[in-house]
This record gives structure tokens, C-alpha cells and sequence, in this order.
């Protein structure tokens, strides 16, 4: 029998011996690789924290101490070893497993997460209110190396160190250096420190010297003496200059090595950083050789790792144009939060390599760096999920549009996005774009309006820009042009206004009323801030109906401005209906089934200018 079949909960993995924990290893990896090969999901970073993940499990209780995950893409392993193995093969379908930790889903997932560097500050909270309830357990923020890169953490970590609470972080440094090599003294000494020994000496030697002033001095003085000599021996200082202590670098694939770091570490009762090296990828050679292409991967060969080749996207188009725009233009520059693949902006920084700039998981101060670009005349364009750049919106405010400034923002992945669930859906640009003063938006359908919006925004707009659109392919429409607005079908029942891919629907679903004898008229938008109410008010004039389809929340939507205008405009409509995502979140399944369950795919539309009709 297996050990893995063996594992119901985090109890039966404290009870393994150590040749079992090492089959255990290799199982989990097997059973992550052969599940996410089907399903999609993050590989190369579960495969490296899968050694930190069980010795985790060896040391704590995570039904009771609190695991916050940062992002949560190395939360698989942990995930299996709590109960829900059964239901692995269900990860980020809809209805299954969320690919990120989710307190609805098990009392072992402390927080929700999804976006980066926000986990030692969740921690830090916890931790606080521990102390005040007078509890008493383990709190740990798991984090990687990347989310170092996002200023927050040391926000956090700057008041973890003033605040000498009892929290955990881990540091899964798995892909940048953090620490020079120090050689084989720094490591000795390193491993000296967590040894229980040393731990039980320091405290008795506290202890003895804590009795008299004279004592107390002798411990201040050999406690800077001390620090000097580990300052020239040993890495990452940085951490204990903020109060915290610091032990490792400690091999992130031996078990035995991490469970006594781990138990170091939560006997210690102070702040302390736990750096684990680790190996993204680990144990399935192809993913360590290219850990980037399997860090968020859809269905795959398990066994060569062969990934089938990538249908043209919005992102690849933009990427691809973005390079044709800047060979003409070289005050073109590009700009990424750590998300050079993902926006498709790999060639470029090959191409100009000294007008790209990725800038870490830091989107506040990309979009402040690019509003310092665009007051000295250059044209930065920042390509951001839309989920991320929810993190800019006071640089948008403050930096960007207060002085009218020329940036542009590629909003990549705007709308559902699918497997990835609540986190990672961009469904609220449309809202908060609209408030920016000066903000101009296009919303193109198509990979041809991509192009012409996108050179319009650079080469033609003077102020604040932003062009969003979704993840993936495009569908039937395939037309061009940065127009405002375009009618594509005239009719006299109803004005049925939408933008985006959605158009795509909007179509379907006309043509299917159509042998119904009901006549819609379908305006597309090409630009949803400022909206081009003229036309479409127009066109409601004419219908005496509105409905307006749209992939955002509720609140502020492009379908309650519009509303709005009519009746400020004084403008009778019979019906007004407003077909979009409401005030919740949305779950995770793919793109069509999310629409389906939110009633604005071809169907919903139909349905609902049916029922308008009927009350009419």
C-alpha cells in the first residue's frame, strides 16, 4: 500500500519514519504531476515545497496554528496532507477544489489568498490577537523569495520586529539569491543555531544574567560582540537590523534538517525568519530546467512534460503590436510586475532589453515609476493582470492623473478569468477606472481592435490611458478600428449594448431572436470611459428598451451610468435591464460555465430580453 494512501489527515504524516517520509516525498509528487497534468495548475512550485510542506505538517498543528500561505501557488502539498487528496482530481473545476487555500474549504486553511506579499502582515494579525484572547498557538507566514519583492512585506516585517510577537516566517527562497555564499563556515554556524543545545544554553545564559545589573550589562555587551561576528559570517542581516531573529539558509529537500529548524524555531518565542533553499520543479526534471513554463501550466504530458502549443491570445497580440509600435516610437517602454510571460511581453525585452522593465511583484511603484517616466517624456506602457493593478489605484489617482500624464495600461486578463477563481478574476477595473479623472478606457472584442486601440492609446492620447481586455482567444467577431462606438445591428425592440468579447454572445443571442421575430439592436462599445452616451441614448429613443451586458460587478458598471444618463436626459425607456456579475464575488470553473451560472452567455441574454419583452 502506499504511503500516501495511508495520509488522512496531518496526524498520520507525524507518525511516519524517515524512509517512509522519503516515499512520501516522491509519491506527492507523482500524484500533484499526474493531477494538475489534467486539470491545469501551478506545477513547479508545489514540486519544490513539497519536503517544507510535510516537515511543516511534522512540527505543527495547522488545525489549530495559523499557516497563512503568501499567493498560495505552493499550497497543493498542503492541501492533500489535510484530507482532500480524494478530491485532488477536482482542483480548479468548477464545483472542485480551489487551485488556493480557502478557509470555506477546511479548518486547515488559516486565510484566503491569491495576490502576493501580504501574508506576514495577515500573520502579524493573528499573532496580535492571539496575545490579547491569551491563546496559545503557533502562527507562520509562508511566503517565496518573490513576494520579497512587493513593499509590504517589509512593511510587515518592520513592525513584526517593533512588535517582538511570537510569529514564524518562512522564507521559501526558490529561485533569487538573497544571501551571497558565505562559504562553509557561514553553513557550520548555521546549523549550530538550531540546534537544541545552543537554544537551551541561550536561554539559561539569558536567565543567569537577567539576575543582576552587572549580568545584565555582560549580556548586552557579548550580545553586540556577538552580532558583529554573525553580521561577517552569516547572511541576511537585514532581517535581524528589523528585531527579527534569523536562522539558515537550511536545505529546503531534507527533511530531518527543516523539522529542527522548525521545532528551533517555534520553541524560540520571538520573531523570527526561517530561510529554506529549495529547488522549483524538484523531482521532475523538466520542470526544474524550465520552472518558469510550468509555474502556472495548463493540461500536459505527465511524462515528457510536453505542453501543446499555445493558441494566438490577447496577450500574445499585444506583446507582438507593442513591438511593432516601439521599432517606430523609441520613447516606448514596457513595463511588468514579474509578469513578463504572462503579458506577453517577452519578445519585447528581448528586442529592447534597455526599455523594458520588470520591476518585481511591485505594481505601486510601477505605476509611480511610470508616471515619473511620462513627466519626462517618455510613453511607459505597464501590462498588468487587472487583478493586480487593483494594488495602483491611488498612484493612478495621485500620480498619474492629477498631472494628466501619458501613461498607458495594457490591463491584461480584464473579466472572468476562470480556474483561478475569486482572486484572480478582472472584474473590477471597469468600476474603478471610471472614477480616475482623465481616464481614457478601450474595451476591444477583438485582436484587430487590440492593435488599433492599442496604437491609438500610444501614439494618439495625450493623457491617462488604459486598454483591458480578456485572457485567451478571441471569438467570431473579428472586425477593427478604435471607434467609440459601432452599431452592428440595427432593430426596433430593443438597444442592447455590451463591449469586450461579450459581443460575441450578444450576437449569438440576437440571431437566435431573430427567428423568434424579435428584433435587437446591438451597439458595441470601443471606449467604456468616457462612455459615448449620444448614440446609444439615441438609440433607446428610438427602442423604447435597454439592456446592457457586461463581465464586471454591479456598482458603478458601464449599464448604471447609462441608466443614469436616461434619466437625467429626462429619456422614457420601457425597460432597463442590466445583465452583469452582481455584488459578490465569483467562483472558480471555466469561462463558459462562469458565464452560464451568471446569466449573461448567449442563453442569459436570450432569457432576458425575453422576460423584458414579456413585462413590457
Amino acid at each position: 500500500m502506499a504511503v500516501l494512501d495511508q495520509i488522512r489527515s496531518p496526524e498520520d504524516v507525524k507518525a511516519l519514519d524517515e524512509a517512509q517520509l522519503e516515499t512520501l516525498c516522491a509519491e506527492l509528487r507523482d500524484f500533484i504531476t499526474e493531477n494538475v497534468a489534467k486539470t491545469g495548475g501551478h506545477l513547479a512550485s508545489n514540486l519544490g515545497a513539497v519536503e517544507l510542506t510535510v516537515a511543516i505538517h511534522r512540527v505543527f498543528d495547522t488545525a489549530v496554528d495559523r499557516l497563512v500561505f503568501d499567493v498560495g501557488h505552493q499550497s497543493y502539498v498542503h492541501k492533500i496532507l489535510t484530507g482532500r487528496a480524494d478530491r485532488f482530481d477536482t482542483l480548479r473545476t468548477f464545483g472542485g477544489l480551489s487551485g488556493f487555500p480557502k478557509p470555506k474549504e477546511s479548518v486547515h486553511d488559516a486565510f484566503i489568498a491569491g495576490h502576493a506579499s501580504n501574508s506576514i502582515s495577515v500573520a502579524l494579525g493573528m499573532a496580535r490577537a492571539r496575545t490579547i484572547r491569551g491563546e496559545n498557538h503557533d502562527v507562520i507566514a509562508l511566503l517565496g523569495d518573490g513576494a520579497l519583492t512587493g513593499g509590504l512585506a517589509y512593511e510587515a516585517l518592520n513592525d513584526v520586529g517593533e512588535s517582538q510577537e511570537k510569529l514564524i516566517v518562512l522564507l521559501n527562497d526558490n529561485e533569487m539569491s538573497i544571501a551571497k555564499n558565505v562559504g562553509g563556515m557561514a553553513r557550520h554556524l548555521a546549523v549550530q543555531r538550531l540546534s537544541p543545545r545552543y537554544l537551551r544554553a541561550k536561554r539559561l545564559y539569558r536567565r543567569l544574567t537577567d539576575k543582576t545589573w552587572l549580568g545584565r550589562s555582560l549580556y548586552k555587551l557579548t550580545h553586540r560582540i556577538k552580532r558583529k561576528i554573525r553580521r561577517n559570517l552569516l547572511p541576511c542581516s537585514v532581517f535581524e537590523d528589523m528585531g527579527l531573529q534569523y536562522a539558515g539558509p537550511v536545505d529546503g529537500h531534507n527533511i530531518r534538517r527543516l523539522t529542527e529548524a522548525l521545532t528551533w524555531a517555534k520553541n524560540l518565542g520571538e520573531p523570527v525568519v526561517v530561510h529554506v533553499v529549495t529547488k522549483k520543479g524538484k523531482g521532475k526534471p523538466y520542470a526544474e530546467e524550465n520552472p518558469g513554463a510550468y509555474h502556472g501550466v495548463s493540461a500536459f504530458d505527465p511524462r515528457t512534460g510536453e505542453i501543446p502549443p499555445e493558441k494566438e491570445s490577447f496577450s500574445g497580440v499585444f506583446g507582438k503590436e507593442l513591438c511593432r509600435l516601439a521599432a517606430a516610437n523609441d520613447a516606448i517602454c514596457a513595463i511588468t510586475a514579474a509578469m513578463a510571460d504572462g503579458t506577453g511581453l517577452t519578445a519585447f525585452s528581448n528586442l529592447y532589453p534597455d526599455r523594458f522593465f520588470d520591476v518585481g511583484i511591485a505594481e505601486e511603484h510601477a505605476a509611480s515609476m511610470a508616471a515619473g517616466m511620462a513627466a519626462a517624456g517618455l510613453v511607459p506602457v505597464f501590462a498588468v493582470y487587472s487583478t493586480f493593478l487593483q494594488r495602483s489605484y491611488d498612484m493612478l489617482l495621485h500620480d498619474v492623473a492629477i498631472s494628466g500624464l501619458h501613461g498607458v495600461f495594457a490591463v491584461d486578463r480584464a473579466g472572468l478569468v476562470g480556474a483561478d477563481g475569486e482572486t484572480h478574476h478582472g472584474i473590477f477595473d471597469v468600476a474603478y477606472l471610471s472614477t480616475v479623472p482623465g481616464m481614457k478606457v478601450y474595451a476591444p472584442a477583438s485582436f484587430q481592435e487590440l492593435r488599433d486601440m492599442l496604437a491609438a492609446a500610444v501614439n494618439q492620447e495625450t493623457g491617462p490611458v488604459a486598454v483591458r481586455y480578456p485572457r485567451g482567444e478571441e471569438g467570431a467577431y473579428r472586425d477593427g478600428g478604435a471607434q467609440a462606438v459601432k452599431c452592428l445591428r440595427e432593430g426596433r425592440d430593443m438597444t442592447l449594448v455590451t463591449y469586450g468579447v461579450n459581443v460575441n454572445d450578444a450576437l449569438e443571442a440576437a440571431e437566435n431572436l431573430k427567428k423568434e421575430n424579435v428584433s435587437l439592436e446591438v451597439l458595441k462599445l470601443g471606449v467604456i470611459n468616457p462612455l459615448p452616451l449620444e448614440p446609444v441614448l439615441a438609440s433607446v429613443k428610438k427602442t423604447g428598451r435597454l439592456l446592457v451586458v457586461e463581465e464586471c460587478v454591479a456598482q458603478n458598471c458601464v449599464g448604471q451610468r447609462i441608466a443614469a444618463a436616461l434619466i437625467c436626459g429626462g429619456i422614457p425607456a420601457g425597460s432597463v435591464r442590466l445583465l452583469n456579475l452582481g455584488d459578490g464575488y465569483v467562483t472558480h470553473g471555466t469561462v463558459q460555465q462562469l458565464r452560464q451560472l451568471c446569466g449573461i452567455d448567449a442563453a442569459g441574454v436570450q432569457r432576458a430580453v425575453m422576460e423584458e419583452l414579456g413585462n413590457g
